[in-house]
């Protein structure tokens, strides 16, 4: 359940997700608190589960993982036992970025990120699979990144 957020603890959510790494006196300035008060607020924002935690955004393509696409996932079955099967692969699989259990058309979609083509040929054959739950796989490959964020609008 939502808590309920005043306009300073939107303003600190929203600095620290333009920039986590922003040093609390730099943060109280920028939200207009001093920084004792400002350290508060981010502290009971982390201990209610409002900020679940701090991360550092790479850039795919400097680390060898530049190719992202999504697969569109249909499961063999739809019972607990194969969802949950499916679900617990897809937890150990680090190209697996984001996994969403859908309603709809598919039972499943992933973000996949990989180096290139033949690395996701590769997964796909590997991971993809009966053994994972996984009876098809449509896969889409985005043509141009038009806006990503990790920023939730506050």
């Amino acid at each position: 359940m939502p808590i309920k957020l005043d306009k300073i603890d939107r303003r600190i959510l929203r600095a620290l997700q333009e920039n986590a790494r922003l040093q609390n006196t730099d943060l109280a300035r920028e939200v207009g608190l001093s920084p004792s008060p400002c350290l508060r607020r981010v502290r009971l924002l982390e201990e209610a589960g409002v900020i679940d935690r701090y991360v550092t955004v790479l850039n795919p393509a400097m680390v060898g993982a530049g190719l992202t696409l999504f697969a569109r996932v249909w499961l063999i079955a739809q019972d607990a036992e194969t969802i949950e099967h499916f679900i617990e692969a897809m937890k150990r699989l680090p190209q697996v970025m984001e996994c969403y259990i859908m309603l709809g058309e598919s039972d499943a979609l992933l973000r996949v990120v990989v180096a290139d083509l033949d690395a996701y040929r590769h997964f796909q054959s590997t991971h993809l699979t009966r053994a994972n739950g996984i009876q098809n796989v449509k896969t889409d490959l985005p043509s141009q990144v038009v806006k990503q964020t990790y920023a939730l609008p506050l």
